[in-house]
């Protein structure tokens, strides 16, 4: 059931997530920071933060669907285990796993898998979300860190947003990159057209910038290294196509006769951090599966 109510507010310097948690008592929150963030909570028609100050007059707009049952089992998925000692666990995910449930994705998942494995994840972000610091799309495949402990998960968040993580993705993308190398400078935020999608926009966009390197270049197609200065939702998938080569078998944002591979061809390859304990400077990697090394044979013997 979801229900839309306008709301018109006389308070003065109060913070949003806390007018409408008292309106909305039923609702945590954290749940209305995220609704905030997902911009099913506006004012005045416009995107704002959850710390925005109500002033007398606000046109308040709350969108509430009544969230699914939760019930995240733990279940016995073969995982590819990079690395795992009591603080960090670092896991090469497979192309087509989603990282953690969501509505039409409560089993299966990456952290359904971990809760098998072990029972010792970080709890900051909720019971769907036990020890995921940063995500990678279901269908691209690669690297990614899972914090064990609170202490641990706030050492890696920290260094996502101080950004000095280290990210390196490898893509085939559409057409023949002219520049060896080159920086995307651009921000993303959601579109306006489509919610479900993002785009390089000025309304209510955070900084997004990624570096590019050409590896190979084919007849149709350039493999490329990406590095993540940040790490916005489908950061590198939106840079490409904004500069006009879409990652290949992307069915969001790139054409559709493409590559023959069940998903974008994306691959997280490298993945650097301090660890949280130690403080040691920590450098993973995790080779090309095989869908992509195909398609780039086929590309190679096509050149």
């Amino acid at each position: 059931m979801e229900k839309s109510e306008i709301l018109i507010t006389d308070d003065c310097g109060v913070r949003l997530d806390k007018w409408v948690h008292i309106q909305f008592p039923e609702l945590s929150r954290t749940r209305i920071q995220e609704m905030i963030k997902d911009q099913f909570i506006t004012v005045n028609n416009k995107a704002v933060k959850a710390n925005y100050k109500t002033n007398s007059g606000d046109r308040i707009q709350v969108e509430i669907s009544d969230p699914e049952p939760l019930n995240v089992e733990a279940e016995n998925i073969p995982l590819d285990i990079i690395y795992e000692d009591q603080d960090v666990l670092v896991v090469n995910k497979p192309r087509g796993m989603v990282v953690h449930p969501a509505p039409g994705h409560y089993t299966g998942t990456l952290v359904n898998g971990l809760l098998y494995h072990c029972n010792d994840l970080s709890g900051i972000n909720g019971v769907l979300r036990p020890g995921i610091v940063h995500r990678i799309d279901k269908d691209t495949s690669g690297l990614l860190v899972v914090a064990k402990n609170d202490k641990s998960h706030q050492s890696l968040a920290e260094q996502l947003k101080a950004k000095t993580t280290h990210r390196i993705y490898l893509a085939i993308v559409h057409g023949v990159l002219p520049h060896n190398e080159g920086t995307i400078d651009a921000p993303i935020g959601r579109d306006e057209k489509d919610r479900k999608k993002m785009a390089v926009t000025s309304k209510n966009s955070k900084e997004a910038v990624t570096h590019f390197y050409v590896e190979e270049r084919f007849n149709k197609y350039t493999f490329v290294k990406c590095r993540l200065e940040t790490g916005r939702t489908h950061q590198i998938r939106v840079h490409m196509a904004y500069i006009g080569h879409p990652v290949a078998g992307d069915p969001k944002y790139g054409p559709r006769k493409t590559l023959s591979i069940n998903g974008q061809a994306l691959h997280a390859a490298e993945l650097g951090f301090n660890h949280p304990s130690t403080g040691e400077r920590m450098t993973f990697t995790a080779p090309l599966p095989a869908d992509m090394e195909i398609e780039l044979k086929k590309c190679r013997k096509a050149y």
